[in-house]
C-alpha cells in the first residue's frame, strides 16, 4: 500500500482512539491480501480481517495484517448507487436553492478503489473532480420516517463524484447524465466506513488537486443532510445493504487533465487519492 494512504487511514484510525474509540466508531475496509477479497477492522496500523455480513455480524477470524500488506479496495458493493446535486449552497451560484434533494444514478460499473487511476475517455475535454461525503446504508430502507432513515445509516466514507462537463452541460449535451457522471473509473469511493460520525454536526471535507485545496467546507453545510436524503429517496426506491449516496460537492470545481492527482479528505474517515490517466 503507498505510504500516504497507510498515513491517511491510520490518522483516521488515531483521531478515533484520541477520543476514547466510542462504541459504535470503527473503521471497516474491504481489502486484498494474497489473492483474497475481505473485510476488516482497521486497529492500530493492522486490519483484523473479518468473516461474515458487513451489515449484518461480523466475526473476527485469523492473525491481524499489517496495514502496509493489503490492498484497500471501494469499502463495500452496492447493488446501486445514487448522487445528489446542488446540496451546497457555495456550490449553486446564480442558481436557487433546489426545494428537495435532487438524486440522480451512478452505474455501479463507474466505481474505482483507492489509489486506482481516474481515466478519461479519448473525447473528454472537460473532466472535473467532486469531492463528496458519502453515506453506506446498512439495512433495507423503504418509505422510511426520519427515525428509521437515521437509523439505516451504517456509515460514511470518501467519493468523488467526477463528472464530464461538456456532456453534462455543453452545448452537445446528453440526454441523461450516463456517461457525465457515469463513465468507467468516475465514481472513486473509500478508504474506510466510518461509523460513530455525525455529519450535521460538521465533518471538515477537502479536496486536493496536486496538493493545493481546491475545495474546503463542513458537511453541516449540507443544504439537505444525510438523513432527510435517505428519507426521501426511500419514497420512491428501495435502499439495500451497502447501497452509497454521494451528498453533493461544495464550492466551485475545475478541469482535471492526465498526470494529476486528486485527494479527498474527510474528517474521521481518511483520505481517497486518485492518479488521473487517459483512458
Amino acid at each position: 500500500m503507498p505510504a500516504w494512504t497507510r498515513r491517511e487511514v491510520l490518522g483516521s484510525a488515531a483521531a478515533l482512539a484520541a477520543t476514547g474509540q466510542a462504541p459504535g466508531r470503527a473503521l471497516y475496509v474491504r481489502f486484498q491480501h494474497s489473492g483474497r477479497i475481505s473485510y476488516g477492522r482497521l486497529e492500530g496500523d493492522r486490519v483484523q480481517p473479518l468473516a461474515g455480513d458487513l451489515f449484518a455480524g461480523l466475526r473476527p477470524t485469523g492473525r491481524l495484517l499489517p496495514l502496509a500488506s493489503v490492498k484497500l479496495l471501494y469499502p463495500c458493493t452496492p447493488s446501486k448507487v445514487l448522487a445528489v446535486g446542488r446540496n451546497y449552497r457555495s456550490h449553486l451560484g446564480s442558481a436557487p436553492a433546489p426545494s428537495r434533494p435532487e438524486l440522480f444514478y451512478k452505474p455501479v460499473s463507474c466505481l474505482q478503489h483507492p489509489e486506482g487511476p481516474i481515466l478519461l475517455p479519448p473525447d473528454a475535454a472537460d473532466a472535473h473532480y467532486e469531492g463528496e461525503l458519502v453515506v453506506i446504508l446498512g439495512c433495507r430502507c423503504r418509505r422510511a420516517s426520519p427515525a428509521e432513515a437515521a437509523a439505516a445509516i451504517f456509515g460514511y466514507t470518501c467519493g468523488n463524484d467526477v463528472s464530464e462537463r461538456q456532456w453534462q452541460n455543453g452545448p452537445d449535451r446528453d440526454l441523461q447524465w450516463w456517461r457525465a457522471k457515469g463513465a468507467d473509473t468516475f465514481g472513486p469511493m473509500g478508504p474506510a466506513i466510518a461509523t460513530g460520525l455525525d455529519p450535521k454536526r460538521g465533518l471538515m471535507l477537502e479536496t486536493r488537486l496536486n496538493g493545493q485545496t481546491v475545495q474546503k467546507q463542513s458537511t453541516a453545510d449540507l443544504l439537505f443532510d444525510c438523513v432527510e436524503i435517505v428519507r426521501f429517496a426511500s419514497r420512491y426506491v428501495t435502499l439495500e445493504p451497502g447501497d452509497a449516496i454521494f451528498t453533493g460537492t461544495p464550492g466551485t470545481t475545475r478541469a482535471m487533465r492526465a498526470g494529476d492527482v486528486v485527494e479527498v479528505s474527510i474528517e474521521g474517515i481518511g483520505t481517497l487519492r486518485n492518479p488521473v490517466r487517459a483512458g
